[in-house]
């Protein structure tokens, strides 16, 4: 799976699978199956996932920090406003980011967890709102911490807001982030229905695993497998083999095909006992696409998963993180996040592009 490469401006799309239950904002109507979506509006990155849960991002004009904005479907829909600062002395945040917005000032609080590469902090939740409609009419920002400031971009903000307001039902009402107007709140509709998708269950895994695991002859003959071998033989990586029970009569193998300096890639196969007829897993993306492949992936037996998460840089804030669940006839996509552009910003507060129930 390509990851679009850093600052590209694209836009992407895919179409919603059917219905499944949708959430609900009190009073509100659900909206209409939903498609994820990317857009770039110069420095703005904006995207809205398949319920509708959308979030615009901004960066430093010297790339030390970004700013957040995430607007949930629904006309109660929750604002949210975070901020990554990345001090050049490379010790983290010690204290409060301030933000300050053409002259006004505003706190975030530090997030505490594990938010590498940049420290991470929030706007309290009762400004969040005000802040992100500030923001979208903006006309100069920086991040203050630690003694150090930084401008940020605004240029796109505003376009970028209103296209979430225009997918998310808000045009001409209190609640959009824009273009605010009379037409009541009730109008806007809740999240669009997410797909349902239920795994199988559990199944003992006596006999296979993620370490000394050997090929099956019927995989080896396969050409792509040995273009993989052929590939990884020289590297340490042919011993790389994972494999799965799945049913008593289902196998899944991931069979090691390249490695980079912060990737490795793995192509997964399904087979019946033993390793026998073999066929490529169908692992779909948010965009659409299919392929067999995964980039630093593994099976989950107990939550019948399998992940990857693509590293766009070695520090691992851009690319692309995905589930898929084994449902007991193929894996499903059941999660999806993405970040494009290479800003600082840590993989739990990427974009999700897909989820499900």
């Amino acid at each position: 799976m390509a990851l679009t490469a850093c600052g590209q401006a694209d836009q992407k799309a895919v179409a919603a699978p059917a219905p499944g239950q949708a959430a609900t904002g009190e009073g509100a109507t659900p909206a209409p199956a939903a498609r994820s979506e990317s857009r770039k509006f110069r420095d703005w990155l904006a995207v809205c996932d398949n319920v509708n849960d959308c979030v615009a991002f901004g960066p430093a004009s010297e790339g030390t920090g970004w700013v957040r904005i995430g607007s949930a479907p629904g006309p109660d829909g929750r604002r949210t406003v975070s901020v990554g600062f990345w001090p050049s002395t490379g010790d983290g945040l010690s204290g409060p980011v301030t933000l300050t917005l053409d002259g006004r000032r505003h706190v975030a609080a530090p997030v505490a967890g594990d938010h590498d590469p940049v420290g991470t902090a929030e706007v309290r939740a009762a400004e969040a709102a005000a802040v992100a409609s500030a923001l979208a009419v903006g006309q100069t920002l920086t991040l203050a911490a630690g003694g150090e400031t930084v401008p940020m971009s605004l240029s796109g903000a505003s376009a970028a807001m209103l296209w979430i307001d225009e997918r998310q039902g808000r045009l001409d009402t209190p609640t959009a982030l824009v273009r605010k107007g009379s037409r009541p709140a009730s109008s806007v509709p809740g999240a669009a229905p997410a797909p349902q998708v239920i795994a199988a269950p559990p199944i003992a895994q006596t006999g296979f695993g993620d370490s000394d695991q050997t090929l099956p002859p019927a995989l080896e003959a396969i050409a792509a497998v040995k273009a993989c071998r052929a590939e990884t033989g020289d590297s340490g990586l042919s011993d790389e083999v994972m494999s799965a029970r799945l049913d008593a009569s289902t196998e899944l193998w991931a069979v090691p095909c390249f490695a980079g300096a912060y990737n490795i890639g793995h192509d997964w196969y399904l087979t019946g006992p033993g390793g026998r007829n073999p066929r490529a897993v169908s692992l779909a993306s948010a965009s659409g696409e299919t392929g067999a492949g995964t980039i630093n992936g593994g099976y989950d037996p107990g939550t019948r998963t399998i992940s990857a998460f693509s590293k766009g840089r070695g520090i691992g804030d851009c690319g692309r993180a995905s589930t898929w669940t084994w449902t007991g006839r193929s894996f499903v996509l059941s999660a999806e996040s993405e970040m494009t552009e290479c800003w600082g910003i840590p993989a739990d507060l990427w974009p999700t592009t897909w989820r499900t129930r």
